[in-house]
């Protein structure tokens, strides 16, 4: 957060989380070749890449995207709601997995057997919309053994979950977890790229 990154949407995603902020990515978009994407991306002073959705893993040329910004020495991260397997995906990539929370709506389409794909390097977010999400997420993070593995992030559900409030359960139960809000939001509000 905070550092100027590439922010590569890909369309289509197979969930309806009922916070989402990109339901605009479920159809829509145009067709472009990964070769045309890496081009374009490398017109930008960065070396920071997202890829993120939808769920960019519901496109089938999502991994030969990741491996390409790789090769060309990008440091690329992946933003993954985890209800699609992410074992074939390139190792070198940072991977920042979603576990819905019950307010969600799409409780049942976490795929636990994730967590097993993720390192060190590796995020795995929770997306808080009030406290019954808050107590499920610290219950699961400490369950999936999450402290240990990879980063935790908890982030409120804007316009929803107080940040405040969150930030100051999170410094009672002093949890190891990074506290993220969405810094875009507060900067350019819901702006789209191009």
């Amino acid at each position: 957060m905070g550092i100027p990154t590439v922010f590569i949407r890909l369309t289509g995603c197979p969930l309806r989380c009922v916070y989402c902020d990109t339901a605009y990515a479920f159809n829509g978009g145009k067709k472009v070749s990964v070769a045309d994407i890496v081009a374009e991306t490398e017109q930008y002073a960065t070396q920071y890449v997202t890829v993120t959705g939808g769920e960019p893993l519901a496109q089938p040329a999502c991994l030969e995207l990741l491996t390409c910004l790789l090769d060309k020495g990008f440091i690329v991260s992946l933003e993954t709601s985890g209800a699609i397997d992410l074992s074939s995906v390139d190792t070198r990539t940072v991977k920042v997995m979603d576990l819905k929370t019950p307010s969600s709506g799409e409780l049942s389409k976490n795929l636990y057997d994730n967590i097993q794909s993720l390192g060190a390097k590796d995020q795995v977010k929770f997306v808080i919309g009030n406290t019954e999400d808050y107590e499920w997420s610290k219950k699961i993070a400490s369950e999936y053994g999450l402290f240990g593995r990879c980063q935790v992030l908890f982030s409120p559900v804007m316009g929803v979950q107080n940040p405040t409030e969150l930030a100051d359960k999170i410094l009672r139960d002093r949890l190891p977890v990074r506290f993220q809000i969405q810094l875009h939001k507060l900067l350019w509000d819901n702006a789209q790229g191009k």
